[in-house]
């Protein structure tokens, strides 16, 4: 079977089949695939629902929109639970204003003596962590404003629950209300939730420019995209909020489990580290076990970042550095072409998974009729030559660029640290060095007790401050 091209598909549905198409080189067991259907991710849209109040039973819709595991882990998260009791009390007092604000003038009631406008178990739950959300006041606005300042005082508590590829900026934006420290700030923003209810996340306050886009917070590839928008931005990052399908995670294993014997030759000039290990990672890790070895084919101008790949998987893994002859030549690609070869025909590798997005290899698989191959590449860098090269001759290929990247952003810091710590290296001084000579330059004595209250004192407690260029200076107490 030949699956029919459809492009930029988000939205699961069902896969169309129109022709039955040759059999694949080696007797592969599936056809290439051109376009397929990605598989969404939830856990931004599951950490936002969680935080702005929106009711339990929504996470428990296993088609769509926020996770029940998401809330169950945000349930031990204090600061979570804070901002989240918080923006149901005030979504609370802004849905019954009307009704709460009558109460309170003719019955002279409090906000606390309502609770089927109220909800109580918020309040209380506020109270155990220490939050403490009711002000005495006659006038309900200033309620409203008491509560937008605590969620302005907290919010940043839940930074660290986003990853830092998301603007956070433009996620604590939701939850503070324009101008809320002030009557004229609250009435406008009530007015417009009251004029366009409909028109926010399952009828809860947020800060956003109401407009029918459906279930704002259906996945995370819509909810950013809806977001950044907001702010007259564009959300690049798409592989961060979408996973490939499953009908190409199942053809890839596939792949692997009709080898008899498979192996992974990755050309490192022409692939990305983090593709490759969000690739890894989001792979059905018992059908990897079957992959003998992965080979990196490095240059040594290449990133460092493969240097630590082999953190990310239990595949075992050969680093080969490939020397220059020339200066503006590499070798990688002949080095990769004649190492595959041997493979094969000495090492008795029948299936190669080749991780490149150069068309020169094509002469490499084309010459190869007895081997099997399945090829990863990347949108950008791969020619669409290459692409009805690999499509015509039946052999299945993939890009690494959907593959869900946002659980590889640990790879990427720690390539990242690695770098800085040895920048850092060539930092290094003795406080104990620069303490004898500021005391021979100022020909100063101390006895060893006051060397030693000396050095606690002003050095140990010495700080580093950062300007807004990130130039680094040193502060000493006084």
């Amino acid at each position: 079977i030949k699956i029919m091209t459809i492009s930029n598909a988000i939205q699961p549905a069902s896969i169309t089949f129109n022709q039955t198409a040759p059999a694949s080189r080696a007797d592969s067991p599936f056809a290439p695939l051109t376009a397929y259907f990605k598989d969404r991710k939830f856990e931004i849209v599951s950490t936002v629902a969680y935080l702005i109040g929106i009711p339990v039973g929504i996470f428990e819709n296993i088609h769509e929109g926020p996770k029940k595991e998401v809330f169950d882990r945000l349930e031990e998260n204090k600061s979570a639970r804070i901002i989240r009791n918080l923006s149901i009390v005030r979504n609370a007092v802004e849905r019954n204003f009307g009704a709460i604000n009558k109460r309170m003038k003719t019955e002279f009631l409090t906000l606390l003596s309502m609770p089927e406008l109220v909800p109580m178990d918020a309040v209380k739950q506020l109270n155990d962590d220490g939050v403490n959300c009711y002000k005495k006041t006659t006038r309900l606005c200033e309620q409203v404003i008491e509560l937008n300042r605590l969620i302005s005082d907290r919010i940043n508590n839940c930074k660290e629950l986003f990853p830092t590829w998301i603007n956070w900026d433009y996620i604590k934006d939701l939850f503070i209300m324009p101008n809320g420290l002030t009557e004229a700030g609250t009435k406008k923003a009530s007015d417009t939730f009251y004029e366009h209810k409909q028109l926010y996340p399952y009828q809860v306050y947020i800060n956003w420019t109401p407009r029918d886009v459906g279930n704002l917070l259906s996945d995370d590839y819509k909810f950013t995209d809806v977001l950044y928008q907001q702010h007259n931005d564009y959300f690049e990052e798409k592989s961060k909020t979408n996973d490939a399908s499953p009908l190409v995670k199942s053809s890839i294993c596939s792949f692997i489990n009709a080898s008899s014997k498979v192996a992974m030759f990755v050309d490192c000039e022409n692939s990305d580290p983090y593709k490759m290990c969000a690739a890894l990672t989001n792979l059905n890790q018992d059908a990897l076990k079957k992959i003998s070895k992965i080979i990196l084919f490095d240059d040594i101008r290449t990133t460092r970042a493969w240097d630590i790949l082999g953190n990310y998987t239990d595949i075992p893994i050969e680093h080969m550095m490939i020397e220059r002859l020339k200066t503006d030549k590499s070798l990688v690609d002949i080095k990769l072409v004649t190492r595959a070869c041997q493979e094969h025909y000495s090492g008795g590798v029948d299936s190669m998974i080749l991780v490149s997005s150069d068309s020169d290899y094509w002469g490499f698989i084309s010459s190869l009729p007895t081997a099997r191959f399945l090829v990863m590449i990347e949108h950008e860098k791969c020619s669409p030559a290459m692409k009805e090269a690999l499509s015509s001759s039946n052999i299945f290929y993939c890009s690494l660029d959907d593959f869900y990247s946002a659980n590889a952003d640990s790879i990427r810091t720690s390539a990242i640290l690695d770098d800085i710590y040895d920048q850092l290296g060539d930092f290094i001084f003795n406080l104990n060095d620069m303490l004898d000579s500021a005391l021979t330059a100022t020909r100063a004595v101390m006895t060893l007790s006051e060397r030693k209250q000396f050095f606690d004192r002003y050095l140990r407690t010495m700080k580093l401050v950062l300007d807004g260029e990130g130039n680094v200076d040193f502060e000493l107490k006084r």
